[in-house]
């Protein structure tokens, strides 16, 4: 199948605003290599297989209840595959997520009791549904491209884990894996000198990834599979043993693997749960207002590869942006087009508008405009708006509404910033850690505006 790259047509700002542009064929793979997907290809004949209709999947194991920034990178690859015209399978781990993927880990997962584990399966599968239905919705406002070309199934591994026998995996799978193949993956091998080492669990957990691949493979004619790049072990796993169960004298691969880039922060740390700065891509655990504003905060060192990465913008588009960008950084021209993309991507049409007006009234609305009705009928979805009494809040110490709303981790730690000035109530500046809230500080009979830095807000409703 043909990737057709088109024109956008419509978009919902004028600073995301483009010309039209002859449409034109490409390769999936080389429309992912362009953009920065591609980390590695276990085949280059992949590149000839992807010129067909073909069926790639991806998985994520639900260690939580919400995929996070990290896996948009997957999801976003699974998209243009389904662009192309290419049927797509989303895996949610029901199975290897109780055990837990040693990869990139130093210490073993601890393990899920069955009713999380089963919570976070169902928060992630409604989520990876939700991804595609918004990303249609995303394309059809803003493409000629047809986002139903190739169907999108979601799948849960322990549908077919669950009646394979000890036995039964042994004779089939362990018999045609190599222990001396094993220990030589990198998720093993950083392990076993360790003084954690790595239990005989996480050592078979490669089998199963494997085994997935050779169902999906066996039953969906699934022959791709993508996953980040500390995933190629795992991937490359399932491949050999697709090869082993496959029929004596075939030329043709029958299988391959895609592997994309981790995501990382500016200090090399890789997004995510285990490392503690997951972005959650579900609105109740990430507001939408500060997802949004994670991808406007980003630094400009990384807004190009994001633009390319978690926006469908044709590349001479992002080239144009960041020519405007470089002329005038202060304006942070691409970082607000990156934010509205993949809010609007991720959350939806609605959800983006909702905090563009959160963003206005915020941070360009003065203080002093701002009404306790506009508040309230605008502000009030937000987690930083909060309604509560006089009685609950006179004479409550700043850094006590700090800690407690979480714009501080310590009471240490708000003093800290209220002596450096950081902290301002309702415009004014807070200059004595000792300092309570008082009557004055309400604003226009009911609000009171508390801001910590550069990214805290919180603000109050006294009734």
């Amino acid at each position: 199948m043909r990737y057709l790259v088109s024109a956008i047509k419509r978009v919902q700002s004028p600073s995301t605003r483009w010309s039209s542009t002859v449409a034109v064929t490409r390769n999936v793979i080389d429309t992912l290599e362009e953009r920065g997907f591609v980390s590695a290809l276990t085949h280059p004949e992949l590149r000839t297989h992807v010129s067909s209709r073909t069926c790639i999947y991806g998985g994520v194991d639900p260690s939580a209840s919400s995929l996070h920034v990290g896996n948009l990178v997957a999801l976003m690859g699974l998209l243009h595959f389904r662009l192309a015209g290419h049927d797509v399978l989303a895996l949610i781990g029901g199975a290897t997520g109780s055990i837990g993927d040693p990869s990139g880990r130093s210490t073993e997962r601890t393990a899920l009791e069955p009713e999380v584990l089963q919570r976070n399966i169902q928060g992630i599968t409604n989520q990876v549904h939700r991804f595609f239905e918004r990303g249609d919705a995303y394309v059809k406002r803003q493409s000629d491209l047809d986002a139903s070309a190739g169907s999108v199934t979601v799948v849960n591994n322990h549908d077919w884990h669950k009646d394979v026998t000890f036995l039964d995996f042994l004779r089939d799978v362990g018999k045609l894996a190599k222990v001396n193949t094993m220990i030589a993956r990198d998720s093993v091998k950083s392990r076993l000198n360790t003084e954690n080492g790595i239990s005989f669990t996480e050592f078979s957990y490669q089998l199963l990834q494997a085994y997935d691949f050779v169902h999906l493979h066996r039953h969906h004619n699934c022959r791709i599979q993508l996953g980040g790049s500390d995933q190629w072990g795992n991937i490359v796993a399932g491949i050999d043993l697709i090869k082993r169960q496959s029929p004596v004298g075939r030329r043709d691969e029958p299988a391959y693997g895609l592997t994309l880039p981790l995501l990382t922060t500016e200090t090399g740390e890789k997004f995510g749960k285990s490392a503690g700065n997951a972005v959650w891509l579900d609105g109740d655990q990430t507001s939408v207002h500060d997802f949004y504003q994670f991808f406007y905060r980003l630094p400009d060192v990384s807004v190009e590869q994001q633009l390319k990465l978690f926006t469908l913008l044709p590349i001479p588009r992002i080239k144009e942006i960041m020519q405007e960008h470089e002329s005038a950084r202060e304006k942070r021209v691409a970082q607000k087009i990156l934010a509205e993309q993949v809010t609007e991507l991720v959350h939806g049409h609605e959800a983006l508008q909702q905090s563009l007006t959160s963003a206005r009234l915020l941070y360009r609305v003065p203080l002093h405009e701002l009404t306790s009705a506009t508040a309230l009928e605008q502000l009030a979805h937000e987690p930083f708006f909060k309604r509560v009494t006089w009685d609950e809040v006179e004479g409550t110490p700043v850094t006590k509404l700090l800690t407690l709303h979480d714009l501080a981790k310590s009471g240490k730690e708000a003093a800290r910033l209220i002596t450096s000035k950081g902290v301002t109530v309702s415009g004014r500046v807070v200059e004595d850690p000792r300092e309570v809230l008082k009557r004055t500080d309400v604003v226009d009979d009911h609000l009171v505006v508390i801001k910590s830095g550069k990214k805290g807000n919180l603000i109050l409703y006294v009734e």
